[in-house]
């Protein structure tokens, strides 16, 4: 998915925000009765293509959504909340599917906690520092959930490789 600047970028990993409060919201609100949304993905059940380098258990579990591993520890700061942060990023699907990458563009600029990104973003890149490479896979619950987002099906675990270029 190609997006041409990083206003719309951050647009676009904004309102995947709204997208996943919304669908939960909704699902939240059938007040007991049955509802039609699909479960979300469970990262610890999924088969990854083998090009995305993913190995669970060498990786941290934030939480039954979110695992990390660095794979490059940066020698800068690290990175505090409200901080406007670049960032040099690629997106997977888990079958190895790249869906989009700033790579040769523009880089992403975000303010980190501030939900100018999927949450998995604010979480996972929490605690790196500025130089630092790092890996994410982030189940639907805190990427763009029952809803998914352009190239992007719905209830996807997502794999990314992000690093951190700049913070102010």
């Amino acid at each position: 998915m190609l997006i041409a600047s990083s206003n719309s970028r951050r647009a676009f990993l904004r309102s995947s925000v709204a997208a996943v409060i919304t669908v939960a919201l909704i699902a939240g609100c059938g007040g007991g009765g049955e509802t039609t949304t699909p479960p979300g993905s469970d990262p610890a059940t999924e088969t990854f293509a083998s090009s995305l380098g993913v190995d669970l258990a060498s990786m941290t579990k934030l939480s039954p959504d979110l695992y990390i591993k660095d794979v490059t520890v940066g020698s800068g700061a690290v990175v505090t909340d409200g901080q406007l942060l670049t960032m040099i990023y690629t997106g997977w699907l888990t079958n190895g599917s790249q869906f989009d990458t700033d790579i040769g563009r523009m880089p992403l600029t975000f303010h980190l906690n501030r939900g100018e990104v999927i949450p998995g973003w604010d979480q996972g890149i929490t605690g790196m520092r500025v130089g630092g490479q790092r890996l994410l896979v982030i189940g639907s619950a805190l990427g763009y959930g029952a809803a998914g987002r352009g190239p992007i099906p719905p209830n996807a675990t997502l794999v990314f490789h992000v690093q951190i270029t700049a913070a102010q």
